[in-house]
C-alpha cells in the first residue's frame, strides 16, 4: 500500500480524503491543515495523525505520495518541499500563481522522478475522452472552429472571505473556473493554445477578482474559437463545462454526462449514422473502485496510484500540462489590460 497524506482540508481536500480512504491500494496516514476546528473533529473521527505544520507531518510521517489541495499561493512551496524529498505529488488546480512558480515545479518534479499530477477532473470523464479519441481518428474533418464554456452559479452577490475572492491567493474566474476549459481545449485537441485576442474579464460582483471571461483563442496547429466562461450565472444548478468542435465533415459537442457527434456522411468504421449521433456517460465510463461527487474524481486518484505502483511516468495529467495552462491564463490577463 502506498503511504498517503494530505496538505488542506477545502472542499477538494475532504474529497480525497474520501476517496484516498476508500482506495485498497492506499494507506492515508495523515492530513495537515491549521484550522483547529477541523484538527479536533479528525482527532475524534477518523484514525488519521493530525498536524497543523505539512513540513512536521512529512518529516514525522515520511510519506510516499502527498496531496496538495491548498490555495494556489501555497502551493509552489509545498509541492518544491515534498519533490525534493522524493515524494510522489498529485497538485490540485489551478497550478501556480506564475509561470515561473510552474516552470520550477516542473524541472523539479523531472529531475527528482517523481510521479505527478494535477487536478484537472475532465481528463477523466467518459465523454470528453471519447471525444479525445473521435477527433483524433478525423471523425468531423478538418476542424475550423471551436467554443470552450464553463458555467455556474458561484458568486451571486457581492461577498469575499475565501480564497476565490482574492486575486492574490488565485481565485477569479479565470483561475478557478476557465482553467478547466483551458486544459481541457488543449487535452481534445492535442495540442496547446497560444494566443488570446479581444479579452473581455468583467466584476459582475467581485471587488477583486473577474466574474467571467470571453475571449478568442488560437490553438498552436491553428486551429481557433472562442472561450465564455462565467461563475455568476444562477441559471445553472452547478458547475457544468462543454466543448464543441466544427469541422468539415461535422460536428462534436460534449458535456460531463452527454457526447453528441454530427455527420455529413455514415462512418462505417465507428458505427456512426449521418445526422445526429449521442453516447451517454454511461457507456462510456470504466467501473471506479469508490463513487463519490462522480467517477472521474475517483479515476484520476486511482490513475495516480497505478502509475506509483507501476513505476511509470503519468501522461495523462502532469504537471507540465498544467503549466501549458499556465501560460495560457497569463497571455489572456496580459491581453485584457
Amino acid at each position: 500500500m502506498i503511504k498517503t497524506a494530505i496538505i488542506g482540508l477545502g472542499k477538494m481536500g475532504m474529497s480525497h480524503c474520501a476517496l484516498l480512504g476508500a482506495h485498497p491500494e492506499v494507506d492515508l496516514v495523515a492530513i495537515c491543515d491549521p484550522d483547529g476546528l477541523l484538527q479536533s473533529a479528525f482527532k475524534k473521527l477518523t484514525g488519521f495523525q493530525v498536524y497543523d505544520d505539512y513540513k512536521k507531518m512529512i518529516e514525522t510521517e515520511k510519506p510516499e505520495a502527498i496531496f496538495v489541495a491548498t490555495p494556489t499561493r501555497f502551493h509552489s512551496e509545498m509541492v518544491l518541499y515534498a519533490l525534493e524529498r522524493g515524494i510522489h505529488v498529485f497538485c490540485e488546480k489551478p497550478f501556480s500563481l506564475t509561470s515561473e512558480e510552474g516552470e520550477k515545479m516542473v524541472a523539479v518534479a523531472k529531475a527528482k522522478g517523481c510521479v505527478n499530477q494535477a487536478g484537472y477532473h475532465n481528463r477523466f470523464i467518459g465523454t470528453f475522452n471519447e471525444m479525445k479519441r473521435l477527433f483524433a481518428a478525423g471523425v468531423i474533418g478538418t476542424p475550423f472552429h471551436f467554443m470552450g464554456e464553463a458555467y455556474g452559479p458561484v458568486v451571486l452577490k457581492p461577498k469575499g472571505g475565501t480564497w476565490r475572492a482574492d486575486k492574490k491567493s488565485g481565485g477569479g474566474c479565470l483561475m478557478d473556473y476557465a482553467s478547466h476549459v483551458l486544459n481541457l481545449i488543449n487535452y481534445i485537441t492535442g495540442s496547446h493554445l497560444t494566443e488570446a485576442r479581444g479579452t473581455f474579464m468583467p466584476r459582475i460582483f467581485s471587488k477583486e477578482v473577474d466574474d467571467a471571461i470571453y475571449a478568442t483563442l488560437k490553438v498552436e496547429n491553428g486551429l481557433q474559437g472562442q472561450l465564455s466562461v462565467c461563475w455568476s450565472d444562477d441559471t445553472h444548478r452547478k458547475m457544468t463545462t462543454s466543448l464543441k468542435i466544427e469541422g468539415d465533415k461535422g460536428k462534436l459537442e460534449a458535456d460531463a454526462t452527454t457526447l453528441k457527434i454530427y455527420l455529413k456522411e455514415d462512418n462505417e468504421k465507428e458505427a456512426l449514422k449521418k445526422g445526429w449521433n449521442t453516447r451517454y456517460i454511461t457507456e462510456l465510463t470504466p467501473q471506479v473502485y469508490f463513487n463519490l461527487r462522480g467517477e472521474e474524481y475517483s479515476a484520476q486518484i486511482d490513475h495516480f496510484v497505478r502509475c506509483i505502483q507501476n513505476g511509470t511516468m503519468n501522461h495523462r495529467n502532469t504537471f507540465e500540462e498544467a503549466l501549458q495552462t499556465d501560460y495560457i491564463v497569463d497571455k489572456l490577463i496580459e491581453d485584457a489590460k
